[in-house]
């Protein structure tokens, strides 16, 4: 790392519009969560922060932090990198997995297998790489997107406890999407499914939102996820209160179909650790059934790794939150390339190039804060 970092940049964080979290150094780490659990539950450790992969059979990256920082309010990224000698950032696109052409024939492809087997859902990722020179600090791109994002959204988690490819490696990004939290004996969390681009005249955005609260490709879609969700809460939950109908909400860059789950746990010893594996991976970032998306998302894509996980943080009283980890970028070691991705669910009457046209937006998130157009 830059050796002109200030000296309380974290090495995780995880920013909210009601709060966030950051932490420094690493007493332990675990590439098992249910080894951090049993050491939660077992009060060996304050608190353990980090990544889960989009796998659940993977290594995950957890780590017991030597110092943390709480907050009721959102990550102010520091001084150093928004005027300072650490904000200059140059970052160029070098490449696209796939190319457009094949992420068309991959939609095509899910949307007739839709249609001839039992599965309803997959959602299809699409990939991007990115050179900076010189080499850019992972939270300098954390500082940029909290920056961008309407919500102050934001996170960081080192990968290396992973091991093998994700030594030295940073999760960076803004997520929208609440995977799990906990406080107390109340769970909450909102999914999100069903997008559509936002536009620069206000009219348009307001009618495209207003379109997507009531396309019915986007609310099956939705209506996936929410019953996936609930199914995995309500046997943990004593009571769990779903809406009917999601709302609308938004980022900068796009209009999403949210739901607020909320619910009181049986158990109050439950941590909010165990409730994200429960929970992961849902339709929104997997499809359904699972086992028959995970199939055509093996085949079709590059591995993920940590995309489409989750990141998040647990305490020793059971309490944390997990975001999915969407809207983001790996970086490698050496601060030289990144990639970055953006998914989207596809249905049986999903149209390809409107698909297309969703991944585009999505990517908006990490590309407009690295400067590129």
């Amino acid at each position: 790392m830059p050796n002109s970092r200030p000296v309380t940049a974290p090495d995780f964080l995880l920013s909210r519009a009601h709060g966030s979290v950051r932490t420094q150094g690493s007493r332990d780490t675990f590439d098992d969560p249910w080894d951090a659990v049993s050491a939660l539950r077992a009060g060996r450790h304050d608190m353990i922060v980090g990544a889960l992969p989009f796998d659940p059979e993977a290594p995950c990256a957890l780590t017991v932090p030597e110092s943390t920082i709480r907050s009721d309010s959102p990550l102010e990224p520091h001084a150093h990198y928004r005027f300072g000698p650490g904000s200059e950032l140059s970052a160029r696109l070098v490449g696209v997995d796939p190319d457009e052409r094949t992420h068309l024939s991959r939609v095509s492809a899910a949307v007739r297998t839709i249609s001839r087997t039992p599965l309803q859902k997959v959602v299809l990722a699409r990939a991007v790489d990115i050179a900076f020179d010189p080499p850019v600090d992972p939270l300098l791109v954390a500082a940029r997107l909290i920056d961008h994002s309407a919500n102050r959204d934001g996170f960081i988690a080192d990968l290396s406890p992973a091991g093998g490819r994700f030594t030295g490696r940073m999760l960076v990004g803004s997520s929208p999407e609440v995977l799990v939290r906990r406080h107390g004996s109340t769970v909450s969390a909102y999914p999100l499914a069903g997008s559509a681009a936002r536009l620069a005249d206000r009219d348009r955005d307001s009618l495209a939102g207003q379109q997507l609260r009531s396309s019915r490709k986007d609310l099956e879609e939705h209506r996936f996820v929410v019953d996936a969700i609930t199914a995995a809460l309500t046997p943990l939950c004593s009571s769990l209160s779903v809406p009917a109908h999601p709302e609308l909400t938004r980022t900068n860059e796009m209009w999403h179909l949210a739901t607020p789950i909320t619910g009181e746990l049986k158990d109050e010893r439950t941590t909010a650790l165990e409730l994200a594996l429960a929970v992961h991976p849902t339709p929104a970032i997997c499809g359904t059934p699972e086992e028959a998306a995970r199939a055509v998302i093996d085949s079709a894509e590059t591995d993920r790794g940590f995309y489409a996980g989750a990141v998040g943080w647990c305490d020793s009283t059971g309490d944390g939150e997990y975001m999915v980890a969407i809207r983001c970028a790996e970086v490698s070691a050496d601060g030289a390339t990144a990639r970055a991705w953006a998914g989207g669910g596809i249905v049986g009457d999903s149209d390809p190039r409107a698909e297309l046209e969703e991944t585009t937006a999505k990517l908006r998130t990490v590309l407009r804060a690295l400067g590129i157009s």
